[in-house]
Order: structure tokens, then sequence, then C-alpha cells
């Protein structure tokens, strides 16, 4: 049988397509469920795969630590009257005698304005010497200068007043109304005064955290809890340090979904519901909602307790299995916690790829024809 020339253009084109087609050279999101079984080390892949029940979504719900250590719970407020290293006294001393030591003669008393608590606590007082100021209140340093004067003059009277200073201070940086170095002071002895004495924070209340660096302390809360609970309006120290910053975890959508990007939270807490509806849903044209996958590396005690074992060791690849079309399978992907770093994956329905393969085919045949016809072959 002698094969015309159209023949054999469309037997070729035909071959084309079939080998393209067989060896998946068609264009998709992504692997399809099988590929992703394929992965499993029951197939002596390397990640666990496990369909979320509630077990899995229980024992894999672990959340930030974020908190105070009991010694900043614990810290008492700063005393308003406590003197500190850059304060600036005022000192009235007066002295039964005629020719007093401090002052002129005849003069009733000697007043000693402005006298400033040097960076190591001290104040520096003619016949007392150098005197330790920081750390006492203005009653307890008058009984010290009284009693250091009362062996130069006979029963001295002394007062001892705070007239100012910018010892005891906070520093707040980051998303906060404005920055700066502000002073600890009776109104703003705690953190949530000091917050609302620098203008509030200037990002969004649900996704802020609060750092509170104290020498080689850190701690770290939520925004949000700061006024939940109460136990977490913690007293300011000097020096400390406060950053309000924007959450920075965040996860990757791929896959037959609205948008194909990364993503980040805007909750304390995020369920997989939650993460697809960000980016705009199931593609309705493409998902297959029996397939969503999260992708994560998951720590050896976390996986152990997922697969009730005890022999994992280090870091364990793990892939869940969501399938939304089961009776239950809107609340297990409603109660899935997803955490910083996954990987939200929907497959594409296997209708999507056969639409695919027989448009690859059908394309090929009628380039074919068009080839024919250009050519003048029959």
């Amino acid at each position: 049988m002698k094969i015309t020339g159209s023949a054999w253009v469309k037997i070729v084109a035909l071959t084309a397509a079939v080998a393209v087609v067989g060896s998946c050279g068609l264009p998709r999101s992504g692997p399809n469920k099988r590929e992703i079984f394929a992965g499993s080390v029951l197939k002596k892949g390397d990640a666990f795969v496990l369909t979320v029940n509630d077990h899995v979504t229980r024992t894999t719900a672990v959340m930030p630590a974020l908190g105070f250590s009991k010694a900043f719970k614990n810290a008492n407020s700063i005393g308003p009257d406590t003197i500190r290293a850059g304060d600036v006294l005022g000192l009235t001393v007066w002295e039964n005698v005629s020719d007093p030591l401090l002052g002129a003669p005849g003069a009733p008393a000697t007043v000693l304005e402005e006298v400033q608590v040097d960076g190591s606590g001290h104040i520096f007082i003619p016949y007392a010497g150098r005197v330790r100021a920081a750390g006492n209140s203005p009653e307890a340093l008058r009984r010290i200068i009284t009693a250091k004067l009362d062996k130069q003059t006979p029963d001295p009277q002394v007062l001892v007043t705070r007239l100012a200073g910018d010892g005891a201070t906070v520093s707040m940086v980051g998303g906060i109304g404005a920055q700066g170095v502000y002073p600890i002071e009776r109104p703003t002895r705690t953190l949530s005064a000091m917050l609302a004495r620098a203008g509030g924070i200037s990002i969004e209340p649900e996704i802020a955290q609060i750092t509170v660096i104290r020498g080689k302390q850190r701690g770290k809360i939520w925004f949000e809890d700061l006024y939940k609970h109460p136990q977490l309006d913690i007293a300011l120290r000097n020096k400390d340090r406060i950053l309000i910053e924007k959450d920075t975890r965040a996860y990757t959508a791929l896959g037959a979904t609205g948008t194909q990007t990364r993503v980040q939270f805007e909750t304390q807490t995020l369920s997989a519901i939650e993460a697809i509806a960000q980016v705009g849903g199931l593609n309705t044209a493409a998902a297959d909602p029996t397939g969503v996958f999260v992708f994560r590396n998951e720590s050896a005690e976390v996986a152990n307790a997922v697969l009730q074992r005890n022999d994992l060791t280090g870091s364990q690849r793990m892939i869940y299995v969501l399938n939304l079309t089961q009776p239950n399978g809107m609340f297990m992907a409603r109660d899935f916690v997803i955490r910083d770093g996954d990987t939200v994956y929907v497959t594409e329905a296997p209708f999507v790829q056969w639409d695919k393969t027989m448009s690859a085919l059908t394309g090929t045949m009628t380039s074919a024809e068009a080839l024919t016809t250009a050519t003048g072959l029959d």
C-alpha cells in the first residue's frame, strides 16, 4: 500500500504528539498526586506522607513560644523617688552655728543647687565628701549626708529634693508612633504605659510583636497578649531596649490556587483553609480538592509524636494530605495549623491533564492538515 505525502506528515505529527504526551511534556503547575505519593518512605522515598486527622492536627499545632521569663515578670516597678545616675538634686543645709562650714557667716541656710549624680551614681558634698546617691530615696540620702556632716558641724539639718534628670530611660524603635529615648517617670513605669507615651504601635495589632531586651535577657510577646494577660505588662528598667516589629512568618502557595506566591501571616494562628483563602481559594477550573498537600520540615520530636514512634532523629520531611471532599474534610483543613516556612500545594484535577492531552493531539493534527495544504501534498 502506497502512503501519500499528507499521510506521512500526519503520521509524523501524531508520533511526535504521542511522544510528548508520553514523556509528560505537557505544561502543568507541579507534580500530580501519584508522583507525590511515590516520594513516600513506603515507596523508598525520603518523606512521610500522612492523611490529616484529629491526631495529626493536635500533634502538629505547635506555635512560636513567646512570653516573658519570671525575671521580667517579677521585677518591681522603679520607685518614683529612687535616685538614678544622671538625676539632678537640690540640697539645702541648715547649720546651728554663727560661722557655718558651707555658707556665709550669718546665713540661715546653704543652698546647693543642681547637684548632678555622676555616671557612677555619686555626688560630692563639701566636708561630707563623695556620697553614693543612686539607688537611694531622697530621704535615705538626707540621712546619709546628715550623718557625715554631723562630724563637722553640730546638729546639721539637711533637705534633699529630686529636681530632674534623665538617669532611668528606655529606647524604643521599630513600628512605634515616635521612635526615641524616653525617661521612666511615674506615669510610664510599665510596658503598656511606655508604648502609649510613644504614640502607640504603627503596624497591624494582629501581627505586632514586642521584644524587650534587658542586658543579656530577651523576651518577646504578641502585642494583643499584652492587654489580654495583665502579668505581661512588666515593669521597665533603666536601659531597657524595646523593639516593635511585624511578624515575619510566611508560607508559600503553589499549584492550582488563585495565586502562586509567598504569603505573610496576617494573624497569630493560620489554618490550612485560611491559607488557601488568602491566595484566592482553589482554582475552580483546574484544582483537585482531593489533593491539597502541605510540605514541611518537622522536628524529630513532633515527627515521632505524629508517627507514634521514637526512633527518628533530626529534621524530617513530612507531607500532610487534605481531602476537602470528605465529609469532615473542611473541618480538618480548618483545624490544621499552617506554620512558618510551609508550602501549600494543590494538585491539578485529572481532567485538566486529559484536556491538555486532547488539546495537544488535536492541535497537532490541525497543524498537520495545515502543513499538508501549504505544501500541496495529497
